[in-house]
């Protein structure tokens, strides 16, 4: 069960506030919708449930509120907008990514694209699929994890008829099973066919919380719309016969000859219309919006019906008099699922509304249980006479202090509801394994070591041409001119688009628009990041060996004598820019400020090193090893000493020391980030 208490959102400058203490109840096993036109509040109120947006109030999901469940996403599947993911991404590779970051099984994939019906669109790009398609993949990832409760907003916008039935099937099938389901619509008919209860939103308030018989009766608004010449007439015979029969009919008189009856079909009225004679141009039934009453300038009529029928005036119901032509929600009387607090709001509203011209809408509500008061109430086809209120319109027109004697004591004002935070994105239950689907899952990856590969080849047989370049700089295709050597800037790029791509297209946290920065989603990155650059670092120096040895033979394919100091140093300088790429794109949120960080480090940071360490030096590192083997109590296995000695050497270099000048600021700025908003 949902249950949402006094959703408010922020004003927004000088205007109120879209959602203004809106409550209701979404029941297990039901199908509840959200209806309102646009901009009446209905995706801010969804927001304001998911905690997605600042405001007040509170919403409980079978009893406990978002931030209180462990895993939100295995309680409550949320489709909001279009699906985020990279565009091409395979369907089946997105929803097997989502797999690690729910903490499902990943065979959990193949069976929500059969339930969605796209099993034979599980290898299309999301990029080329349709509006149609896009609805079915959203709809499947918030079934991933098997909630109980969904949360849709608008499902079935853009969907043709027949996507739309079937759309509702599942929501039905869903709810059949024991679940909740809560979608938003601005289409009454579509509410009216799909939910059990009906939630009316009109600007930011609820003015009505019906189950679909009631909607269907009352909001929906059937009506059998009537031609004749003696309109005010006969709309007058159809309420006395309504009053006498103890019906609840409604007579709208849209000016001219024409009517529409609310509470009545074709049959009634043709034979009223026969009993006296009256002549009739069209009888047929329709169906109207969901909106209030028709508003008509039709006082002069109103008056002289009125005179003609006298009336017991009712003090809950304000004075024709003050009647303006904004229309008010009719309702009836006997409708115990209406929202009085709203139909409160807007009669005190339109009394406090000066008249501005002499529109009015005409209303004959009668009902059996209204007694003495319903018989005895106006009755006119013109007259304008609005829907008697219910006990809580009564007592609050009973309110309107008529003078200083009449004025009774302010009403205390309940407590705000509590403040509604926006909560960071959980992090993926399995981020290693999310992060693995999500670097192979896409061809850019590949093309980037493709192209890595081809250039450092292109350029290690150019340096060798000339014969001025080292051996080991040779294999590593590394020029003196470039600050970097291809492979280095490849893996940077790589470890730039780890965090890039989450950010460009979120489908960690598509309803936040952002990616959680989470230690553990962080290790996962470096993790794979290492791990591609590694592979990356050895196909470049491989590829290269084998080209030299077949353009120039074996002469320049040798190892050097220090070639594990060498090694060490070149996967060093390789993870290192890929390390660099992951955390600055995930401090800056963006692939290119992760690729400006690399080449940051040759560009800015080694200059400013080398001009540090220039000048005389009064001590020097000389003896390091012997020094490290003294300290020791054993002796170092496998010769470790010289492994850790070539390290502290590399890091002594002007690239090493601006590598981890630079990678120990951007980690230090990665914890900020992090550690901020919890601080807050």
């Amino acid at each position: 069960m949902i249950q949402a208490f006094g959703l408010t959102s922020n004003p927004r400058q000088e205007l109120p506030p879209a959602v203004d203490d809106v409550s209701f109840e979404a029941p297990t096993g039901r199908v509840t919708a959200l209806l309102g036109a646009r901009a009446s509040g209905k995706t801010t109120a969804v927001r304001l449930m998911l905690e997605l947006q600042q405001g007040r109030g509170i919403t409980h999901f079978r009893g406990r509120p978002l931030h209180r469940i462990p895993h939100p996403s295995q309680e409550v599947g949320v489709l909001l907008g279009e699906v985020q993911g990279h565009p091409s991404r395979t369907v089946r590779g997105q929803l097997r990514m989502l797999c690690a970051a729910a903490g499902v099984p990943v065979q959990r994939a193949d069976e929500v694209l059969e339930v969605v019906g796209i099993v034979s669109l599980r290898e299309q790009r999301l990029g080329t699929l349709s509006r149609g398609m896009d609805r079915r993949l959203g709809l499947a990832c918030a079934l991933l994890a098997d909630p109980h409760t969904l949360v849709l907003d608008g499902p079935a916008d853009g969907l043709s008829a027949r996507e739309g039935k079937w759309l509702h099937g599942i929501l039905r099938a869903h709810a059949s099973l024991g679940g909740t389901v809560l979608f938003t619509t601005d289409d009454a008919k579509e509410a009216a066919r799909t939910a059990d209860r009906v939630v009316t939103l009109e600007e930011g308030h609820v003015i009505a919380d019906q189950c679909v018989a009631d909607f269907s009766r009352t909001r929906l608004r059937p009506r059998v719309a009537v031609r004749s010449p003696h309109a005010a007439r006969l709309g007058v015979l159809l309420a006395k016969e309504a009053r006498a029969t103890q019906r609840s009919v409604e007579v709208v008189n849209e000016g001219g000859n024409r009517l529409s009856v609310y509470g009545s079909n074709c049959a009634d009225i043709g034979e009223t219309a026969f009993r006296h004679s009256i002549l009739v141009h069209q009888l047929a039934d329709e169906v109207g919006d969901a909106g209030p009453a028709v508003s008509v300038p039709a006082r002069t009529r109103a008056e002289a019906v009125r005179a003609a029928e006298p009336t017991v005036p009712q003090p809950a119901v304000a004075d024709a008099s003050s009647a303006t032509d904004a229309p008010l929600p009719v309702l009836e009387p006997s409708e115990e699922t209406a929202a009085p607090s709203a139909l409160a709001r807007a009669h005190a509203r339109s009394a406090q509304e000066p008249p501005q011209s002499t529109g009015t809408f005409v209303s004959l509500p009668v009902d059996a249980d209204l007694g003495g008061a319903s018989s005895s109430a106006s009755a006119s086809a013109s007259a304008p006479a609005p829907a008697p209120p219910s006990d809580e319109q009564g007592t609050q027109a009973s309110r309107t202090p008529s003078g200083p004697a009449s004025a009774p004591p302010p009403a205390s004002l309940s407590p705000l509801p509590p403040p509604i935070t926006t909560h960071p994105a959980p992090s993926p239950l399995r981020p290693l394994r999310y992060e693995v689907r999500r670097a192979t899952g896409i061809a850019t990856g590949y093309l980037t070591a493709a192209a890595v590969l081809v250039a450092s080849a292109i350029v290690a047989v150019l340096l060798a041409r000339t014969g001025r370049t080292p051996q080991a700089h040779l294999l590593a295709a590394w020029p003196q001119e470039l600050p970097l050597p291809p492979a280095a800037l490849g893996a940077g790029l790589l470890g730039a688009f780890a965090f890039g791509d989450e950010f460009r297209h979120p489908a960690l946290a598509a309803d936040r628009g952002t990616v959680p920065r989470r230690l553990g989603l962080l290790c996962a990155k470096l993790a794979v990041a290492a791990a591609i650059a590694v592979s990356l670092a050895f196909l470049v120096v491989a590829s290269d060996a084998v080209l030299l040895h077949l353009v120039y033979g074996e002469e320049l394919t040798k190892l050097p004598a220090d070639w594990l100091s060498t090694s060490a140093s070149w996967l060093a300088l390789v993870v290192g820019c890929a390390w660099a790429g992951v955390l600055a794109a995930g401090v800056f949120r963006s692939t290119t400020a992760g690729l400006a960080a690399v080449l940051a480090v040759p560009i800015l940071v080694v200059p400013l090193v080398q001009k540090a360490l220039e000048g005389p030096s009064v001590r020097t590192a000389a003896g390091l090893p012997s020094r490290l083997r003294d300290l020791a109590l054993v002796h170092w296995p496998f010769g470790a000493e010289r492994v850790l000695a070539a390290g502290l050497r590399m890091i002594a270099q002007p690239v090493g020391s601006a590598l981890m000048l630079s990678l120990t600021a951007l980690l230090c700025a990665y914890l900020l980030t992090v550690l901020r908003p919890r601080a807050r």
